[in-house]
């Protein structure tokens, strides 16, 4: 069983934010160490030897400004349903998180090694979690297993794509968005995208140079960098509409720190909801031929 690892360094980097960075932290996340199991001693030590290397602050620095934004936003909401795309060893479900049902959608190989890694470690799975096994690279439809595994799309729910959109097609994301689009509206997504070099500034331009060759490396090549601009118009055409774009600069009011975290220009939160079908679109309320293929005005920016 061969594990994703990009889900191995992302727990990683949010373990490594409470050994290695100032108080307060960012995000905490106490079950990221417990999750990385037998790999624990081996990846966070980089972290804890070589921390203010720009590869690994820059992973920590993503790891828990996406955390922190999109976990807060999901309390704000006050949802009784979230869908976690590419849920990997996303923690929030193990963390008492009973007032929510959560819905972890992930490859069959890596929900395989994450139920076993849970049993391993002791951590028992609560009842109000869902795996629910779709590979996005693959386009294979989203509603079905979802619906099967219990979610309600006639309610609202906080659907997350974190650390995902990267690697897939641009015709794979359009797939996705196109299901979470039939979702009921007021469902909000936040999809994290990465922007193309251009718009990235000397420090994000950096880690993607570190990082971008060794994925490719692992068999997990970046593969799409989208705009806000293009970001925006990709929602709209699938009943999305675009609420905000948010930086790593963003996520956080004072980036006074005295460790090696630093926000970049290199990734960005998109939060958009789902807005009522139109009289042109079908029953199921996807829309019959896409439409607003540029957007009209930008998404309000911070």
């Amino acid at each position: 069983m061969t594990p994703s690892r990009t889900a191995l360094l992302s727990a990683a980097a949010r373990a490594a934010h409470l050994l290695v960075d100032e108080r307060p932290p960012i995000f905490a996340d106490p079950l990221a160490k417990t999750l990385l199991g037998d790999r624990a001693e081996e990846l966070l030590g980089y972290h804890l030897s070589y921390g203010s290397h720009p590869a690994l602050s820059g992973a920590r620095t993503t790891a828990v400004t996406r955390s922190r934004y999109t976990e807060n936003r999901l309390a704000e909401m006050g949802v009784d349903q979230y869908v976690i795309l590419g849920a990997g060893l996303d923690s929030y479900a193990y963390r008492g998180a009973d007032h929510v049902r959560v819905f972890e959608v992930d490859t069959p190989v890596t929900q395989r090694w994450k139920r076993t890694l849970l049993a391993d470690t002791g951590i028992a799975t609560p009842k109000t979690v869902e795996f629910v096994a779709v590979d996005f690279e693959k386009e294979q439809p989203l509603t079905g297993p979802l619906g099967q595994a219990g979610f309600d799309p006639a309610r609202p729910a906080l659907v997350s794509w974190l650390g995902v959109t990267m690697y897939l097609t641009e015709e794979a994301i359009s797939h996705t968005l196109h299901a979470i689009g039939s979702f009921a509206p007021g469902t909000e997504l936040i999809v994290e995208h990465l922007l193309p070099a251009a718009l990235r500034d000397e420090a994000g331009q950096t880690y993607a140079e570190l990082v971008m060759a060794a994925a490719a490396e692992n068999g997990e090549p970046w593969r799409t960098f989208l705009s806000t601009e293009q970001m925006a118009a990709l929602l709209r055409d699938h009943l999305l509409e675009p609420i905000e774009h948010v930086g790593q600069r963003e996520t956080l009011a004072d980036w006074d720190r005295g460790d090696a975290l630093r926000p970049t220009e290199l990734s960005v939160l998109t939060r958009a909801r789902v807005r009522a079908p139109s009289p042109a679109t079908d029953p199921a309320g996807a829309a019959n031929t896409p439409t607003n293929t540029q957007p009209k005005s930008p998404a309000p920016q911070r």
